[in-house]
């Protein structure tokens, strides 16, 4: 019976096949399925779909997690092991994975590990569950987990032992009432998925929970404004930053987006005297952000990180303001090559919202998205087991660690904070004259001559740049 119903199958298949691909040789090519190849191929498939999303609803696409373009070049730079020239760490000697933030405030945050959870509201991105389940996790590694723009979530701030708010542009968390709870204040400003621009939550995804938080009336809408209210001068900002700090005593510190005109935005930052400053670089994600905000605005993380570390040790603030980075890290390696750029901790939000969901996707697969578990306005939300999630978020933590870990005792260092620069190489010219990081091709010694030979090279590039610059420079 069974190889009967096996042979009807085989038949059914290649009777099927044989009739599509008759089809896709006899059709012409406008009447042919396989029409879709090329054009798919043009436009790729993601345009492809975003097209008809956006013909579908006439508004823009509210894509989750983030854009999905690369553009920092993490995969270029490699680490420096030794062996006899410095010698790799014993094996019975720990690895520091501590960091500290804030050196200067009166209650510094200190973290058992340099990776803390991005900032991902309640309601405007996670779910309830989703927030408890990131917050226990972090608890239990001895980090940080953030609030996101939203307003002060109680289970939230039970469950997270560091807890780093969000004084934020929508006004939810900026009574002190609420910021006086937090051991950590950031000041958000921008995002890499969205830069500065205004979001809205529509009545419609606005459960009662959601009304609480927030303190919203029933009807109304939760608006998060380009900018933050009462911060129209770069003096109001200095002002808040030192009103903050006196206070709460806890670390102060400015979240934006990553950008071009970085060093003319840290440098309010430090005269503001911020105790941290979180940069996202372009690849950062979001609960559901337009892809042209995704996909074609701000900076990438990796070049971000460089500029700032350059600007800080130039201002001599290095150890005064602690740089934060985000935006698309989601391997150790990339975090720790972060770190080595000089970033003194990361945030991840993909990463770890995948980890948190990753043997529960089967209840949502295959027809719903793993998201529908986490998200707020997600289908499945009710499903997750926060104590599994919680776990897995743990144990994907612990990995990750235990990899920096490794790499450091290749590198023969005993703290992931000693970790800079010359611990990389490149295999990228225009990364190492960009970033400062030393070209892999050819040895340390013959450095400058391989750019004096190649000088020709950058001199023409450089001239091109000169060129866009007058073609852009006004008449008069």
């Amino acid at each position: 019976m069974l190889r009967l119903i096996e042979n009807w199958i085989r038949s059914s298949i290649n009777e099927t096949m044989d009739k599509a691909l008759t089809r896709i040789v006899k059709d012409q090519y406008i009447e042919n399925l396989s029409e879709m190849i090329p054009t798919s191929n043009k436009v790729g498939p993601i345009n492809l779909m975003e097209i008809a999303m956006r013909a579908s609803q006439g508004l823009p696409v509210a894509r989750p997690l983030g854009s999905p373009l690369h553009f920092s070049p993490w995969d270029k730079i490699l680490f420096n092991p030794v062996h006899l020239y410095r010698f790799p760490t014993p094996e019975n000697v720990g690895i520091n994975t501590s960091v500290t933030i804030g050196h200067r405030a009166r209650k510094p945050l200190t973290l058992s590990i340099p990776v803390m959870v991005a900032a991902m509201s309640f309601g405007g991105a996670l779910s309830k569950r989703a927030k408890i389940a990131l917050a226990k996790a972090e608890s239990i590694v001895g980090t940080a987990t953030n609030s996101g723009e939203a307003g002060l979530l109680e289970e939230e701030r039970e469950a997270a032992q560091l807890f780093i708010g969000q004084y934020n542009r929508g006004g939810w968390m900026n009574t002190p009432e609420k910021y006086k709870r937090l051991d950590a204040i950031e000041i958000q400003l921008g995002q890499g998925a969205q830069g500065s621009t205004p979001q809205r939550t529509a009545v419609k995804n606005i459960g009662e929970d959601f009304r609480d938080v927030f303190d919203l009336k029933e009807g109304e809408a939760a608006q998060i404004h380009s900018r933050l209210p009462g911060v129209n001068t770069q003096d109001d900002f200095i002002q808040l930053v030192r009103r903050l700090r006196d206070e709460t005593g806890v670390p102060i510190g400015l979240k934006i987006a990553a950008t071009h005109h970085l060093e003319k935005e840290l440098q309010i930052a430090v005269e503001a005297e911020v105790d941290f400053v979180t940069l996202d670089g372009a690849e950062g994600g979001t609960h559901g952000g337009a892809p042209t905000l995704q996909d074609d605005v701000g900076l990438p993380t990796l070049f971000a990180i460089t500029r700032a570390a350059e600007f800080f040790a130039r201002k001599g603030v290095m150890r005064d303001i602690n740089l934060l980075a985000t935006g698309g890290l989601v391997t150790p390696g990339q975090m720790l090559k972060a770190i080595a750029l000089g970033a003194d901790g990361v945030y991840i939000g993909t990463a770890a919202v995948m980890a948190l969901v990753s043997d529960q996707m089967v209840e949502a697969l295959p027809f719903e998205p793993p998201t529908s578990l986490v998200v707020y306005t997600g289908k499945m939300t009710d499903q997750l087991d926060v104590d599994r999630a919680a776990f897995n978020l743990v144990r994907y933590l612990n990995a990750c660690v235990h990899e920096m870990e490794l790499v450091a005792v290749t590198l023969g260092k005993t703290a992931l904070t000693d970790l800079s620069k010359s611990d990389l190489c490149t295999l990228d010219p225009f990364i190492s004259k960009a970033t400062g990081i030393q070209l892999g091709y050819v040895s340390p010694e013959n450095q400058q001559q391989f750019f004096e030979e190649t000088r020709p090279l950058f001199d023409n590039m450089a001239e091109e740049y000169k060129e866009t610059q007058n073609e852009g420079m006004p008449l008069h």
